[in-house]
């Protein structure tokens, strides 16, 4: 759950039960509406509340901060510090006890032209929990907690493996997890001959397929428990991890999601953290290659004679997902952020425009200041009608050259149609 506040409590917006894609975009353009907001001096206040916090600690905590903002000497600047502070003690008397996630206030005085300023204010309820209570006044908020939780948390099995040792592990976003080291006690060279040595090599060779069984029980019931894992890493000194990795050892459904073997010197849980850093790049490649392959499929369609079944930009998209039409959309998340009907105040010209900043709209035909009769979120109300029809609605950044000419050439907005409509 997300929670958004304005400057008036009432004008709350709390964002329930919405699809990942959508729920992570919103939060992200809430992050950049925040991190745009700049004081002329300490007189932002960050506030970041774990769930175990009391909300009686936080209220104590506040009216210290209170009682030392008097040794501030500018008067402008003391008088905005006590404001937010007294600003945020009052939100603190609706709640009873902290939010699941925990809760961030953001509140204080945005710079604006001349000596102007405005009285900003934001709470959010986040996507993850608050692990650490932090409090910081400065001409800027703080967003790095924040932050981190858009690093996507996709999880991944991992393998570090040869002849001597095993370690299982599992990645989830940028954390690390040992779940078992085992040593395999195989027995080393020997030097016996005639049929004691192929004795010997049978022995060796039980031992270790019953240690590769071990290691392969302790994946299999691991990864297999893992909702939506997203695939299995190997990674060790040699050429066994290849081996094993290539051996039915694995149950069938995890060999289908097997990303790769990577070198990595060592076998232990330094091993694990190893395997991520050699594999990194072939996970980010994971995701743009899947992107790659959405959009391949809109080109192809595109480049057919009669241009197949290929629809793009904001009236051609909402035409055909208000239809029914579409079978998958995709959205650049660079795609503007408002979509906005206005009739401007000096030739009574009305208009529709897709912007980010609904200051910046001006007449077409006369360049003069308009009024905006109705404005929304483009992309919620996207996937809002998009939900009613079953359309794929898939989110594409603009690291990769294809994700760039999605933004570029087909204005954001692009998907394949379930079958040809009429002009």
């Amino acid at each position: 759950m997300i929670r958004v506040e304005s400057i008036a409590p009432t004008e709350a917006e709390i964002l329930m039960a919405k699809p990942e894609a959508l729920a992570r975009y919103e939060f992200k353009k809430q992050l950049e509406d925040i991190r745009k907001v700049k004081g002329r001096a300490t007189e932002l206040i960050s506030l970041y509340v774990p769930t175990k916090k009391r909300i009686s600690d936080i209220t104590a905590y506040l009216r210290n901060e209170y009682s030392q903002s008097s040794n501030i000497k500018s008067r402008t600047t003391k008088k905005n510090v006590t404001w937010a502070i007294e600003s945020i003690m009052g939100k603190l008397k609706h709640f009873k006890n902290v939010p699941e996630n925990g809760m961030v206030f953001f509140v204080g005085h945005r710079s604006l032209s001349g000596d102007k300023t405005e009285e900003v204010s934001f709470l959010i309820e986040p996507p993850e929990p608050v692990t650490t209570f932090s409090y910081r006044c400065d001409s800027h908020f703080y967003l790095e907690q924040l932050e981190k939780m858009l690093v996507e948390k996709e999880t991944y099995g991992l393998i570090v493996i040869d002849r001597n040792e095993a370690t299982v592990g599992v990645l989830s976003g940028s954390s690390i997890q040992t779940i078992k080291n085992l040593q395999s006690r195989i027995m080393g060279k020997h030097r016996r001959g005639g049929q004691s040595a192929l004795r010997f090599e049978r022995l060796i060779e039980i031992a270790a397929h019953e240690y590769y069984k071990k290691v392969a029980t302790i994946a299999n019931d691991s990864f297999m428990a893992v909702e939506d894992l997203k695939g299995v890493i190997f990674g060790g000194p040699g050429s066994t991890k290849d081996f094993f990795a290539e051996k039915d050892y694995l149950h069938h459904e995890l060999k289908k999601k097997i990303v790769g073997t990577f070198d990595t010197g060592y076998t232990d849980e330094y091993g694990l953290k190893e395997l991520v850093e050699n594999a990194a790049k072939a996970l980010e490649d994971m995701e743009i290659a899947r992107e790659k392959k959405l959009i391949k499929s809109f080109l192809e369609e595109l480049r057919k004679p009669d241009g197949g079944l290929a629809c793009y930009g904001e009236v051609e998209v909402r035409r055909a997902l208000e239809m029914g039409a579409l079978e998958m959309l995709m959205i650049s998340e660079g795609v503007p952020r408002y979509r906005t009907e206005y009739t401007c105040k000096n030739c009574e010209e009305k208009g529709i425009r897709i912007v980010n900043d609904l200051d910046v709209v001006k007449c077409k035909k006369c360049q003069a200041d308009v009024e905006h009769t109705q404005t929304s979120d483009l992309v919620e109300e996207i996937f809002k009608i998009a939900d009613g029809f079953g359309t794929t609605v898939e989110m594409i950044s603009q690291d990769s050259e294809e994700g760039e000419m999605l933004m570029r050439a087909f204005n954001g907005l692009a998907g394949v149609l379930r079958y040809r409509i009429g002009d």
